[in-house]
């Protein structure tokens, strides 16, 4: 791949566009199908789980080994660490900030910034996860390796799609109106090309970061998909039992066969 820091730019467009899709659902309804959204929320949880090990851990165990004195474990397992707590950090600080204003009887306009700011604050990661998995696509990369790096943008796009719905139903709901509705809701991934050109920038130019970085975006994946996308997509799984479930397994067994099926 002769330039990885375009192709990040080039794919972060599309998760911001999908994000945008997913906001643009404010303009033809009140509320989004459950089932279907569950389904989705399920399918990307899947997808990261699996792009976690196949296009980001097992990459960054074999980048260390390769490049660096330090022990590849310790090199992961510090990386690893690190993107999940810095995920838990971002979360508690918004956690914190919607819990004062609703102390303080936040007023319409509160509730709407912190609304946005919570998910703005997620693709921040996001974003650079994708970044990053591109950054590493040096010239003559395996095609498992891109295969790996387009899957992880697929998931990424999947969960940014109910993630724009999340942003723009609440502020119509809220009283604004249908298209400032959706602007915002949009915009709210307007991060991740940014995130995502920074982040494959970082792995291109300071190749001793990479082993590190892919294994930071894979914490802070893993965080993602277990901590909200799990919980969100099985509230109702009384009303569908195993449905979002099957998401789940459907989108792990994708990205398995696209990265390992394809890739050997």
């Amino acid at each position: 791949m002769d330039n990885p820091v375009l192709w990040a730019l080039c794919a972060t467009l599309v998760t911001w566009g999908v994000t945008a899709l997913g906001a643009g659902v404010v303009l033809f309804f009140k509320k989004a199908d459950e089932k279907w959204l569950n389904l989705t929320l399920g399918f990307a949880a899947g997808v990261m789980i699996a792009a976690s090990f196949w296009s980001l851990l097992d990459p960054a165990i074999d980048k260390a080994k390769e490049t660096l004195a330090t022990p590849a474990w310790l090199v992961a397992t510090a990386g690893f660490l690190c993107g999940a707590v810095f995920l838990w950090a971002s979360d508690k600080a918004v956690r914190a900030c919607r819990k004062n204003a609703d102390k303080g009887g936040g007023d319409r306009v509160s509730r709407m910034v912190l609304l946005v700011l919570s998910i703005t604050l997620h693709n921040v990661p996001e974003g650079a996860a994708v970044g990053v998995a591109f950054g590493a696509l040096a010239k003559g990369a395996p095609p498992e390796a891109v295969a790996g790096a387009v899957t992880l943008a697929l998931g990424i796009a999947l969960q940014n799609f109910p993630e724009g719905a999340a942003v723009a139903l609440p502020l119509y709901r809220e009283g604004c109106g249908r298209w400032k509705s959706f602007a915002v809701g949009q915009a709210s991934g307007m991060v991740e090309p940014a995130a995502g050109v920074v982040g494959a920038l970082l792995v291109t130019k300071i190749t001793v970061l990479l082993p590190f970085a892919l294994a930071f975006a894979a914490g802070a994946m893993i965080l993602v998909a277990v901590h909200e996308l799990i919980p969100e997509c099985q509230q109702n799984k009384d009303a569908h039992p195993y449905f979002a479930t099957a998401g789940i397994v459907g989108g792990f067994a994708l990205m398995m066969l696209l990265d390992v099926a394809l890739g050997g």
